[in-house]
């Protein structure tokens, strides 16, 4: 007699293909056989004398990646949000004053997780498209005080590049710690971390850096990671020795990493760094302009309109009047197994959103995504206005 309640999923006995899409979404974009490949590499162990030296050539590209010498930088086992929570939890503690810019769906959920732990939170916030002048964040500085700002690089929901220069001197006058989530701008875009005195910054795996989503670099400066987390999994000081990043000669155990995502990072960080970051922000910047020259050609209207404001690697297209953005998407998908996708946040319905990020930012597939959108554009329903 079987003591089996519950029998096998019918679903895991046959085999489960998935379907090669050109991945021009926000992200995660397409992951390159080579990065495939130094993933599907044969296991080791997270503590092993190879994994050590993986995660050390991580640590280097992150630097460079970064522009940082800080030492604490590494990767945290997580997608962004993972390292979003680490950038916050070891930078405030209950009732510490942060101030979050809001220019988008980034800024709303860094205000919503330093709540969550007690933070209190000010936001200082701009229309969907724009951004923050250095005036109006010192202004918000010396009425605030707070000890952590907060402000997206890379605004993907909205596709705006924010500007950097003198914002980490202005926060330095103020005695407040400089924090950048750069996940949707890194490696497309230029930023210096140590040059614009970012004191935490990090990103993701499966933006420009085309690896897969899970794992996330970070880096602290030296006066950034002080307080005693309410996360013990994103506890620095924990992970700083895991990584190697303190005096300690010993590594202990504080948990298992995802050592086939740090194969996959580390090749992913070899090839920015075999590509050079000068050359990869001019290629994201040439494509991402011969994309917008060809969508104005088209009739279709850009939803950042300062040029200078738009982020290279994700591009917002003002949803064309008349049509249901989910049939345009959904008829580039089926038609051209091309992903792009809605808005997000303060741009649901508002705009569609097109990545062209690392391997993916190319004017091949800009040609590509130009002719679907004008497909579709004669297929959807389009409805009076």
């Amino acid at each position: 007699m079987c003591s089996l309640s519950v029998p096998p999923p019918a679903c895991l006995l046959q085999p489960c293909p998935i379907t090669q899409r050109l991945m021009l979404g926000p992200g995660p974009s397409n992951v390159p056989a080579r990065i495939s490949a130094a993933g599907a590499q044969p296991m080791l162990g997270h503590l092993h004398p190879e994994t050590i030296e993986i995660m050390n050539h991580i640590k280097s590209g992150i630097q460079y990646a970064f522009q940082t010498r800080n030492r604490v930088t590494l990767a945290v086992s997580g997608p962004g949000h993972a390292a979003m929570e680490c950038a916050i939890f070891n930078s405030l503690e209950p009732g510490d004053s942060v101030l979050i810019a809001v220019n988008g769906i980034w800024g709303e959920r860094a205000a919503e997780i330093a709540e969550r732990i007690g933070a209190k939170v000010s936001t200082i916030v701009t229309s969907a498209g724009g951004y923050f002048k250095n005036e109006e964040i010192e202004q918000a500085l010396d009425k605030y005080r707070p000890m952590v700002f907060f402000l997206t690089h890379g605004e993907s929901s909205t596709g705006v590049v924010h500007p950097i220069d003198g914002i980490g001197d202005l926060c330095h006058k103020y005695n407040c710690l400089f924090l950048v989530d750069s996940v949707a701008a890194l490696g497309g875009a230029p930023i210096y971390m140590d040059k614009q005195g970012i004191d935490i910054m990090y990103t993701g795996s499966q933006k420009v850096l085309n690896a897969p989503p899970g794992t996330a670099p970070i880096s602290f400066s030296e006066r950034a990671w002080k307080t005693k987390p309410i996360s013990y999994f994103l506890d620095m000081s924990w992970l700083a020795n895991y990584w190697g990043c303190d005096d300690k000669t010993v590594r202990a155990y504080h948990h298992t990493g995802p050592v086939s995502a740090f194969y996959s990072l580390r090749e992913s960080l070899a090839i920015l760094a075999e590509n050079g970051l000068d050359n990869l922000w001019k290629q994201h910047k040439e494509v991402a302009e011969y994309f917008h020259k060809g969508l104005e050609e088209m009739g279709l209207k850009l939803f950042v309109q300062d040029k200078k404001l738009r982020l290279p690697t994700v591009t917002t297209i003002v949803a064309p009047p008349g049509y249901d953005w989910r049939e345009i998407t959904g008829y580039i998908m089926k038609t051209y197994n091309i992903e792009i996708s809605g808005g997000l946040g303060v741009s649901a319905g508002v705009v569609l959103r097109v990545g062209l990020m690392g391997c993916n930012s190319s004017k091949a597939n800009v040609d590509k995504v130009l002719e679907a959108l004008a497909d579709a554009l004669k297929h959807c329903h389009k409805s009076r206005v």
